[in-house]
């Protein structure tokens, strides 16, 4: 396949340069280098990348171009998440300005009225996640009939988030005639049979191999228990200043670990799927502009944030599925940045240490945990102060009860007369009432 260095090589029109140029985009990525020409071509593709090498403007500058001039709803792009379809949306208004194309934004959390009011004035382009679109699909406020081109961005993701028979049902209402272009940054066995179901002779341009790390993310594991992974990363964030993307496995530990670091003094922000689309957004936005220099999350945002500069990925929690750990540490080392990714593993995870690794082919070096920190030792500390105050022998006025100390118990009339040898007093009664 030809190589192009220079956007002006692959094809694109004048205005699509000086968009380009406009947002700082200086020489296209491999993945663009490659699936720009087939995209503007019309051909079906699948595209493999890692996460953070540009896809997202490799099928919307093509996908611009190929709709200009023309009216009604005659694209959809499909995302897993909120915050992924949010970021397409952006770059389609970036390179879409000007030019007529307009997107209607199709996603829970949010009301449904202005997506209505949207689509029915048929915008060029839907960006959607399956689940809202489907709503839409059975109210019939959505037409998809005119559909030229498909674009399944993250496709793997979706289908981990169990969202087949949703996509089965948006795929039956498009027209069979059509462009379908599959993007992910891992292509598994359950991809591989969807695109051969849904793709006609597609052109697979797979820029590294599924599973392949970014090569600029230095990777490390402690090897830690799980009560001591609060007072471990409290110490990894003592080491600097750098902005820090926190995952956990669920939303109460996210909840728990944003409200440690919260007490700590850290300017800190959550995301997960209990949060409303307000709240979500606040906090992405807050992290972009370094309001919040941790953002905690659980992977509905591993797909989702296009954040230029961040430094350090900590895994709180080892993802269950392997793939979810190349999207997480695929946030760190976006483009020609640098960066690092830490992993904590208890005991409970080394099954899930032992599948990643031999989902990335690579032995994840493990390093030290900093125990003799200042910071780990005081939270470690505090920690087991916390726990034995919390023993339900420890508590103070049960102590204060069984050692005849005065205690509430005392006030009570029926205790003091307990105490005195006294017939209580009785202050009710009571019996059925009688039925009338």
């Amino acid at each position: 396949m030809t190589e192009f260095t220079s956007f002006d090589s692959l094809g694109l029109d004048a205005a699509s340069l000086v968009a380009l140029t406009r947002a700082g985009y200086e020489k296209p990525t491999p993945i663009q280098q490659k699936a720009i020409p087939a995209a503007l071509a019309g051909r079906d593709l699948i595209g493999c990348a890692a996460t953070g090498t540009g896809k997202t403007a490799a099928f919307v500058l093509p996908m611009v171009e190929r709709l200009q001039g023309k009216k009604g709803t005659r694209a959809l792009v499909l995302a897993p998440t909120r915050e992924l379809a949010i970021q397409i949306a952006e770059h389609l208004e970036m390179f879409g300005r000007g030019r007529g194309i307009r997107g209607a934004v199709v996603i829970g959390g949010v009301g449904m009225m202005p997506q209505t009011r949207e689509l029915r004035e048929g915008h060029e382009v839907i960006i959607a996640t399956p689940g809202r679109l489907n709503d839409h699909l059975e109210h019939g406020t959505a037409k998809l009939n005119n559909i030229e081109i498909l674009v399944l961005d993250e496709a793997d993701r979706m289908l981990d988030m169990g969202f087949r028979p949703q996509l089965d049902r948006i795929l039956a209402r498009l027209p069979k005639q059509r462009q379908t272009m599959l993007f992910s940054a891992t292509m598994a066995g359950e991809v591989a049979e969807f695109a051969s179901r849904y793709l006609k002779s597609p052109e697979r341009v797979e820029i590294a191999r599924s599973g392949t790390m970014p090569e600029r993310a230095s990777q490390r594991v402690f090897m830690v228990p799980r009560e001591e992974k609060t007072a471990l990363l409290l110490a990894l964030l003592a080491e600097d200043e750098a902005s820090t993307l926190v995952f956990t496995r669920t939303k109460r530990r996210a909840d728990r670990v944003c409200h440690a670091l919260d007490r700590a003094g850290i300017k800190v922000a959550r995301i997960h799927a209990d949060r409303s689309q307000g709240q979500r957004k606040m906090a992405l936005d807050g992290f972009k502009k370094g309001a919040y220099r941790v953002l905690v999350a659980t992977d509905i945002a591993a797909r989702g944030i296009d954040v230029e500069e961040i430094a350090h990925v900590v895994n709180f929690d080892l993802p269950n599925v392997p793939e979810d750990y190349v999207h997480r540490v695929g946030r760190t080392a976006r483009m020609a940045s640098s960066g690092k990714a830490s992993s904590f593993c208890s005991s409970e995870e080394k099954d899930q240490l032992r599948d990643i690794e031999k989902f990335t082919r690579r032995i994840i070096d493990v390093a030290q945990v900093p125990r003799d920190a200042p910071v780990f030792r005081d939270a470690v500390a505090r920690r087991a102060e916390f726990a034995t105050e919390s023993m339900p022998g420890r508590h103070p006025q049960r102590r204060r009860m069984h050692s005849g100390a005065p205690g509430r118990a005392d006030h009570h009339p029926a205790a003091a007369a307990h105490a005195s040898g006294e017939k209580p007093r009785v202050v009710g009664r009571f019996k059925p009432r009688r039925r009338r």
